[in-house]
């Protein structure tokens, strides 16, 4: 017998804050994995995607953020890790609350504002294309479906 739902795909989901200034963008530097990536982490069961991603900021960064509005969407399956949805969300302008960054020691050992043009230099490039896209919705005051980091839809 079938186990109910085993029918249906069960993605991992993660979501992540991009802060934006100007040109540049907000990336930690992580103690594991890939280095560099944008705060963020991955959903806990029954959690909302915008709640993970407020949680994730507060836990990385020490501040307290809602997301504002969801920038990209990403399809993003890994061999390793199966299917994968990934969530990017506008948590506004640092403003002040740069100043107030206190970094999760354990798992966060530094932070840099990297201009787009950097992005090949500091993160894999599946990350780097979303991040990109992501600055372009930013651009544009509009959400992006992506597939691998790549747009497959016109607006």
């Amino acid at each position: 017998m079938t186990e109910i739902g085993s029918e249906f795909a069960s993605a991992r989901l993660a979501a992540g804050a991009l802060f934006v200034r100007g040109d540049a963008v907000l990336l930690v530097h992580k103690t594991y994995g890939n280095g560099w990536d944008l705060p963020g982490g991955y959903v806990e069961p029954g959690e909302a995607p915008a709640a993970a991603c407020a949680r994730e900021v507060r836990e990385e960064l020490g501040i307290d953020r809602t997301p504002i509005w969801l920038m990209v969407h990403d399809w993003a399956p890994t061999p390793k890790e199966g299917d994968k949805v990934l969530y990017l969300f506008d948590c506004g302008p640092l403003g002040e609350d740069e100043s107030k960054i206190q970094l999760q020691e354990s798992e966060i050992d530094r932070w840099e504002w990297v201009h787009i043009d950097q992005l090949d230099e500091y993160v894999i490039p599946r990350l780097s294309r979303r991040i990109r896209q992501a600055h372009v919705a930013y651009e544009k005051g509009r959400t992006i479906y992506l597939e691998h980091g790549d747009p497959i839809m016109r607006a």
